[in-house]
């Protein structure tokens, strides 16, 4: 797959991969990962879509420089702009985590309008888990700001998401799944920019419920894949079920022995769902 760039009107930059021929289907990654996390299932769906693979700002080889405000706001317009320009005003819209909350945020505001949404678990409407966990992660990006420790901070980040880290997110412990981490952190070392980039993200990007969107749902008024994984335990099935009862046009599925990469836990079965609900 060719590397192509989406400049945005102030010159952030996406980057992105496309393969395919047919509608075209756009997949967001999740948050600290790249366009590789949809490796497993890209040469199914390419037989029926055209399939295109960005990575978002801060990740891969997207926009990581620190003059950008890096908010949800900020982030949602860019994806709807590259939306827009590279796949169309009716795109196909898949994303997990937050790739999911970026693409829901993008619709929920009207910036787009998907011809079919497909919601793999994220938070929702609903608190982050693990928010302990959570709370030191946004410390230690937030300490990138300081002069100093951009530089440290990013080659420590190599350290703490080792390899290895790819196989606790998948209950299938799948060994691909270190090649899908070991890329994404491959820029991060030393990457002073990227550092001081995350510290905006980390200070920005809300925390707290986002109950807005329990009034956004009802407005939501085109077809919606809710596609859980029943072993995610950042993301609980009974958030999906809530936004099931709120959205207009809404279906829940559910993907048996999947965990958080839920790409290399089912690929077969993420395929196949895709496939049905947009093709």
């Amino acid at each position: 797959m060719r590397l192509r760039l989406y400049h945005h009107r102030d010159g952030a930059r996406v980057a992105y991969r496309e393969t395919g021929t047919g509608p075209g289907l756009v997949l967001l990654h999740s948050l600290g990962l790249s366009h590789r996390e949809w490796g497993p299932v890209v040469g199914p769906l390419s037989g029926r879509f055209r399939v295109v693979l960005p990575d978002l700002p801060l990740h891969g080889d997207s926009e990581d420089r620190p003059r950008h405000p890096y908010t949800v706001e900020w982030l949602s317009e860019v994806i709807a702009g590259f939306c827009r320009e590279v796949l169309g005003p009716r795109p196909l819209v898949a994303g997990h985590d937050l790739g999911a909350e970026v693409a829901l945020r993008a619709t929920a505001d009207g910036l787009i309008t998907p011809a079919r949404l497909v919601v793999m678990p994220t938070r929702l409407h609903r608190r982050e888990q693990q928010r302990m966990k959570r709370a030191a992660w946004r410390a230690a990006c937030r300490a990138g700001a300081l002069p100093g420790l951009d530089r440290v901070l990013s080659r420590a980040a190599t350290l703490v998401f080792r390899p290895s880290v790819g196989e606790r997110l998948s209950v299938q412990a799948n060994p691909a799944t270190r090649d899908l981490v070991r890329h994404a952190f491959a820029d991060v070392g030393g990457n002073g920019n990227r550092a001081r980039s995350w510290a905006k993200f980390a200070r920005r990007w809300p925390r707290g419920p986002q109950r807005q969107l329990l009034d956004a749902y009802p407005q939501i008024a085109l077809p919606v894949l809710l596609l859980w994984a029943d072993e995610d335990r950042l993301h609980p099935f009974d958030a999906a079920q809530e936004a099931l009862n709120l959205l207009p046009d809404a279906q829940l599925r559910t993907l048996a022995g999947a965990g958080f990469l839920i790409a290399y836990d089912d690929p077969v079965g993420l395929a196949r769902e895709l496939i049905a609900f947009c093709g």
